[in-house]
């Protein structure tokens, strides 16, 4: 297994995860066709494909040698992949994919008492937004980093938090459906340029330091592309988000593109 492209730990996940999802699809599909496009299993499948690509093998060779490789690694699943899987509208059709064994457990659990209150809890965009900004500044800190890129078993992990932190940020950006708004709608606006600023004093610094930060490499012009990265075209998807977020609110209709749960 050592020689194939992807590991299993992340293979047999996705693999399942898009086995459950279209096997939900294709039931909703049949049954209320006018809320279940085709776009929405297309997107959620690029989604999860791009996922592997990102943390492909070879990918990961590539992290260990640039930090600007690795830089391009997180962003995609920070702000690539978990949006992308936020307008596959998957609640639903992850749910009605799962055996009917397991979506009892799962109903039971959420609709006790503090299964309801830890499931509101964590999809507050207050908790969203803290988690992706903590990802972001833990992971990132020298000695972290530095643990993640020598142990596999760590790497994992910051990959998971990343991917989890994201998703709950993204959720109620996309609000795909049944997701219902918390705050009021322009409130994405702050809460988008918000996350975008607040990685922007780690870019200046990969940017313009004179020193290597990360001991695991050696090249400053490496360290400034990455920071470079993060600057510009990390910043990209947030910043076309709030543009459309304020065309649309500015017209006086409620955000469609953002929203790809069904209609």
């Amino acid at each position: 297994m050592s020689e194939w492209p992807v590991e299993p730990s992340v293979g047999i996940p996705v693999v399942i995860a898009a086995a459950i999802y279209l096997r939900g699809w294709t039931r909703l599909r049949r049954r209320v066709p006018q809320h279940f496009d085709v776009r929405h299993a297309a997107v959620f499948l690029a989604g999860l494909v791009t996922m592997l690509l990102t943390l492909a093998r070879p990918v990961d060779a590539m992290t260990h040698r640039w930090l600007s490789a690795h830089m391009v690694q997180h962003l995609l699943l920070m702000v690539v992949v978990a949006p992308m899987l936020w307008m596959g509208a998957p609640v639903a059709p992850m749910f009605v994919g799962l055996p009917r064994s397991v979506r009892t457990v799962v109903l039971a659990a959420t609709n006790a008492p503090a299964g309801r209150r830890l499931t509101r809890w964590l999809l507050h965009p207050s908790v969203g937004w803290t988690a992706f900004a903590l990802a972001f500044w833990v992971w990132h800190a020298p000695a972290l980093y530095d643990l993640a890129l020598d142990s596999d078993l760590w790497h994992h992990a910051e990959h998971t938090c990343f991917l989890v932190s994201a998703l709950l940020f993204w959720r109620p950006v996309i609000l795909a459906w049944p997701a219902t708004m918390t705050w009021p709608r322009w409130t994405m606006v702050p809460y988008l340029g918000l996350a975008m600023f607040q990685s922007l004093p780690l870019a200046a610094i990969l940017t313009f330091s004179d020193r290597v930060i990360y001991t695991r490499y050696s090249s400053v012009d490496d360290q400034a592309l990455a920071g470079v990265i993060m600057w510009v075209p990390g910043s990209l998807p947030f910043l076309i988000p709030i543009l459309r977020l304020v065309v649309e609110l500015s017209s006086g209709r409620t955000p469609s593109i953002l929203s790809h749960g069904p209609s």
